[in-house]
């Protein structure tokens, strides 16, 4: 039977896109089988009248190793 645990994580990037990248791409660096993500929230830091970063909130799911 298979088990698998969720962790909420934020990262952040020049677009959603990467920043998305960014944030799976660390949690799987710490955590193994990494199956799926949720994009919880998005946010846009605004400088000078443009959007220059955003942030997302996710929730990454990733599968427990047998014991």
């Amino acid at each position: 039977m298979t088990v698998a645990k969720n962790t909420e994580i934020t990262a952040s990037g020049p677009t959603i896109e990467e920043a998305i990248a960014h944030g799976v791409e660390r949690a799987s660096a710490t955590l193994k089988n990494v199956r799926q993500v949720w994009v919880k929230e998005i946010v846009g830091k605004v400088d000078g009248g443009k959007v220059s970063e955003f942030r997302v909130d996710m929730k990454v799911t990733f599968v427990l190793d047998e014991a």
